[in-house]
């Protein structure tokens, strides 16, 4: 069977938030259409998982499926918005050995307005500290640029720094996951520029990952340019995306079932006609996605692309905004 590299487990439809990128709020799944931890037991062993939604802590059983998901991974991250600091703490006081990623759209005005939640940002930034506080290593906050946000991205950023957790971006585009598709950037430059900037903050940094996340970076002002991917998508091939519902699925943008983990073991779907068929579907897609969760896996896997990248702009110093 072929090695999973990253994994994307959406546990639940339902949120708290109602951002402006993304309407799965208004069609929340129901807790007892979600699949539960003995399912998440016929999963194979896998390189990253990313446990998400919705969000993930509205889940009751939330840490059952944790432990059977940790099981299964080298590495589990959950994605979150953050709000629900006691629920979120109190798993972490039982496991240490996960992270997780808060949602931070902006500063308090903007990220309160575009997640939908009255003081989502005290809540986010109250449970990055108190995790800080407990010891907590693989923790930080992610934003999700957009025209209305874009110009607080190095803000964010210098906070991570200062807090010294991890930093992550990503790029507002469309997909059946999001229930969603007039997404756009109706002010790209803006938001290349500011990209521009991060770009340059991030090389400065004696840290190698963040050379690799400047590299990640452009990738995103390749992506909003329109242009097509940096790196190849092995989404279906060595990675998936599985719904609340069972659906295994090559991503969060081809909405096509390969299988369903209810009725079927992981082999047989992975190693399917459907599946066949799917891939070949994924190998056609002209989305040219550029997130997280699948570029990681091929930085990895063609790390000279990056890694001349970077001694250009790093060592070399040729100059980002020509690049």
């Amino acid at each position: 069977m072929t090695d999973i590299s990253f994994a994307s487990i959406i546990v639940t439809y339902r949120c708290n938030a109602k951002c402006h990128m993304c309407y799965r709020w208004k069609e929340p799944s129901r807790p007892s259409d979600e699949i539960g931890p003995e399912i998440y037991e016929k999963l194979p062993f896998m390189n990253t998982v990313n446990v998400t939604g919705g969000e993930p802590f509205l889940r009751n059983d939330i840490e059952d499926v944790v432990g059977v998901l940790r099981k299964k991974t080298t590495r589990l991250v959950i994605s979150s918005n953050g709000y629900f600091t006691d629920r979120i703490l109190d798993l972490f006081k039982k496991r240490r050995d996960i992270g997780i990623r808060i949602s931070i759209e902006g500063l308090p005005k903007a990220n309160d307005e575009l997640r939908g939640i009255t003081d989502g940002f005290d809540h986010g930034l109250r449970t990055l500290l108190e995790l800080a506080r407990m010891g907590v290593k693989d923790i930080g906050f992610g934003i999700t640029m957009s025209d209305r946000n874009a110009e607080d991205m190095i803000e964010l950023y210098q906070l991570a720094k200062m807090m010294g957790v991890e930093y992550a971006t990503a790029a507002v585009h469309n997909a059946f996951y999001f229930n969603k598709m007039d997404n756009s950037f109706t002010k790209p430059d803006i938001a290349i520029a500011e990209l521009h900037k991060l770009i340059k903050e991030l090389l400065k940094s004696t840290r190698i990952k963040d050379w690799f996340r400047a590299y990640f970076n452009y990738g995103l002002i390749n992506y909003i340019k329109g242009n097509p991917r940096l790196l190849p998508c092995e989404m279906g091939r060595d990675s998936f995306f599985l719904d609340p519902f069972g659906r295994m699925l090559p991503c969060n943008v081809l909405n096509e079932d390969m299988g369903n983990l209810r009725q079927q073991t992981f082999e047989q779907i992975w190693t399917g006609e459907q599946a066949i068929k799917v891939r070949a579907q994924a190998r056609k897609c002209g989305k040219n996605c550029w997130m997280i969760g699948s570029v990681s896996q091929q930085i990895k896997k063609n790390i000279l692309v990056p890694g001349i990248w970077i001694m250009k702009h790093k060592f070399l110093g040729q100059d980002i905004s020509g690049a």
